[in-house]
C-alpha cells in the first residue's frame, strides 16, 4: 500500500467514518449520519466536508451525500488497516477487551508507520478480521474476502426459526460490546431466532460459542443491541 498523503488527523478520521459507513450500509453518506457517527455538530461537519471536496478526497453531492474519491479511499482504507491491525494487537497481545480497543485505536492510528502496522500484522499471523469481525485492508490497499462477510444481513432482519452465524459487531458503542459479549454473540458464534416482541423491541436467541462445544443457551435481547450484529444466514 502507498505511503498515504500528508493530511491531518481530522481528514483521515472523516475518511475512515465514511468507509466504515459504506461497509455497514452502502452509497453515499448524509451529513447527518456523518454528524451523529462523529459526535460533531452539523455545521462543523459541513465546513470541513467542504474542505475535503476542495482537496479531492470526496464528492459532495448536495440533498444526497458523500462518497469517497479515488484518492479518499486511498488515505480511508490505509487509516483503516492501521486501526484494525492496532485494535487487533491490543487484544491478542497487550489484554485489553474487545470493548476498550477502539479509543486506543484513534489515537495510534495516526502515529504508527505503515512499516510497523505490517509488522505488527505479520506478527499476528495476517488476520484478515479484527476483533469485532470487521476485515482488515491487505498492505495492498485491498479489502479481504472474510468469510460470510459478502453475505452478511442484520440480525434484526432474520425471521422466527432462522439460523446464522456472528459475522460482525459494530464497535461504536463500548456498553453495546459489553453486554453482547456477556450474551456470547461474538463474530464466530451461532445463532437461532426465537420469539420476537416488536412492542417490547426485544427478541429470544439461542446462542452457541465457538468454545462451547455445541452448548447452546437462551438470551433475549434489545433491538438496539441487535442491530449491531450482522450475520450470515445459514
Amino acid at each position: 500500500m502507498a505511503n498515504a498523503a500528508p493530511v491531518s488527523a481530522i481528514f483521515e478520521n472523516y475518511l475512515k467514518v465514511i468507509l466504515s459507513l459504506n461497509e455497514w450500509g452502502g452509497g453515499e453518506v448524509s451529513a447527518k449520519v456523518l454528524a451523529e457517527r462523529l459526535g460533531a455538530a452539523p455545521s462543523s461537519v459541513s465546513e470541513t466536508v467542504k474542505k475535503l471536496a476542495a482537496a479531492g478526497l470526496v464528492v459532495h453531492t448536495p440533498y444526497r451525500g458523500v462518497s469517497l474519491t479515488e484518492e479518499g479511499r486511498r488515505i480511508a482504507v490505509a487509516t483503516v488497516r492501521r486501526h484494525r491491525v492496532v485494535e487487533t494487537f491490543l487484544v491478542e497481545y497487550a489484554g485489553y477487551g474487545w470493548d476498550e480497543v477502539d479509543e486506543e485505536a484513534e489515537v495510534l492510528e495516526h502515529a504508527v508507520s505503515e512499516r510497523l502496522v505490517n509488522a505488527l500484522w505479520e506478527r499476528l499471523g495476517r488476520p484478515l478480521a479484527d476483533p469485532h469481525g470487521d476485515p482488515i485492508p491487505l498492505p495492498d490497499g485491498t479489502l479481504p474476502g472474510t468469510p460470510g462477510a459478502g453475505e452478511a444481513v442484520p440480525l434484526t432482519t432474520l425471521p422466527e426459526g432462522s439460523r446464522a452465524s456472528v459475522v460482525q459487531v459494530s464497535d461504536r458503542s463500548s456498553e453495546i460490546l459489553r453486554y453482547l459479549e456477556d450474551l456470547g454473540l461474538l463474530p464466530g458464534a451461532e445463532v437461532e431466532v426465537g420469539a420476537q416482541r416488536p412492542f417490547a423491541g426485544t427478541q429470544n436467541l439461542r446462542v452457541t460459542g465457538a468454545d462451547e462445544a455445541g452448548q447452546w443457551r437462551e438470551v433475549e435481547v434489545g433491538r438496539v443491541a441487535a442491530e449491531a450484529v450482522r450475520v450470515r444466514p445459514l
